[in-house]
């Protein structure tokens, strides 16, 4: 193939492959960011249940009941 194609496969591929990788890096750094403000919710959650049952003596209402 002469270089003038095979220049303009890359110039033709390259912005499509960057875009790709920075909607694949964007869409990672969410995903951590989710996981890890889930895992924070889910250990303040389990402190909250923790010190309401000694507190009260009794298992803690389930999430969303009106007690």
């Amino acid at each position: 193939m002469p270089e003038g194609v095979v220049t303009g496969i890359i110039f033709a591929v390259t912005p499509t492959v960057v875009v790709g990788l920075i909607f694949w890096f964007v869409m990672r750094a969410i995903m951590r960011a989710d996981r890890t403000e889930r895992s924070a919710y889910a250990k303040v959650e389990a402190e909250e249940r923790a010190r309401y049952e000694r507190e009260h003596g009794r298992p803690a209402p389930a999430p969303g009941s009106a007690e």
